[in-house]
């Protein structure tokens, strides 16, 4: 005789009768019964409805590191009314967050970023001026968890930048004014297919977080140069830890009109030094990043995801 399944073992009566589920684990487990097709269009519907309604996005965020996870947080927090939309190359988000130097596990961040590991509730043991977290894993997933949950995130990896949007704004200037958008296996084939064109995101404001120089990194910081909107890159320094950090967060800003640099991105940008396997870094400047992006939109009217005026004093 077959096992009857009850609330006390499943979700609830209306789906136990519904769909004759059981959660068992002495051999009787059932699952509901799908279609194929259900799993597609569940996928597809929610997946390209995004992609419309984000077609118009308030800020993008470029890459998915620490810096680009610590602005998209502190920003979301802070302004909950802003559709944030986070593009990351790579199938999986973190960047290089992962780990911490060489390949080992321990992340390391100086004071004051520990204040930001109390806020998302990640443990550490405090060395006096920095403190440790056992695993960067531990940082990097938190983290990664508590923006996936805000309603007003949305993260779409796998997807390259492959350009920036520049548009001549209601001042004259070069403005950047969103993004150029790809898969990125499709970015990485260009070289050995036929011409696939790409898609686009507005925004008023784009936050580039790509790292420093790398198969994708700096992405953006190099773009300006080929675009004529920047004479050359500053080009990243040695290692200086005691440089480094102070310089990256203090030097987070809007470099060009609608583009704000944060993280290792801009040490290419403004030729500053590295500083290695301490992160601190990156969560003061992906947390002054979303202080730039708020100031900016609290000066500028904005229609259609365009800058087209100023609000005055």
């Amino acid at each position: 005789m077959a096992p009857v399944a009850t609330s006390e073992n499943n979700h609830n009566n209306t789906d136990v009768q519904k769909y004759d589920i059981f959660e068992d684990y002495k051999g009787s487990y059932r699952f509901a019964p799908i279609e194929e097709a259900q799993v597609s269009r569940a996928m597809i519907k929610r997946y390209f409805n995004t992609m419309y309604e984000r077609a118009i996005s308030d800020v993008v965020i470029v890459g998915a590191g620490s810096a680009g996870l610590s602005c998209a947080y502190r920003l979301a927090n802070d302004r909950p009314d802003l559709k944030i939309t986070i593009l990351e190359a790579n199938v999986a988000p973190g960047g290089g967050a992962w780990l911490g130097g060489q390949l080992m596990t321990p992340m390391v961040i100086r004071k004051p970023a520990d204040r930001f590991l109390r806020e998302i509730g990640v443990d550490y043991e405090d060395e006096g001026p920095f403190v440790v977290v056992k695993h960067a894993a531990l940082f990097t997933s938190t983290l990664l968890s508590k923006v996936l949950a805000m309603p007003n995130v949305v993260l779409m990896n796998a997807t390259a930048v492959e350009d920036l949007i520049v548009h001549s704004d209601f001042e004259g200037k070069q403005r950047v004014a969103g993004v150029v958008t790809n898969w990125t296996l499709v970015a990485l084939n260009h070289d050995t297919q036929s011409c696939m064109d790409p898609n686009t995101i507005t925004a008023p404001v784009i936050i580039s977080a790509t790292g420093h120089d790398g198969p994708m990194g700096a992405f953006s910081a190099k773009r300006l140069v080929s675009a004529g909107l920047l004479k050359e890159l500053g080009n990243m320094r040695g290692l200086d830890m005691n440089r480094a950090e102070p310089a990256i967060v203090n030097g987070t800003r809007e470099v060009t009109p609608g583009l704000i640099l944060t993280g290792m991105e801009l040490s290419e940008h403004d030729g500053s030094n590295r500083m290695g396997p301490t992160f601190g870094a990156m969560i003061g400047s992906g947390i002054k990043a979303a202080k730039e992006a708020q100031r900016i939109l609290d000066t500028v009217e904005v229609v259609g995801g365009k800058i087209v005026g100023r609000i005055s004093a």
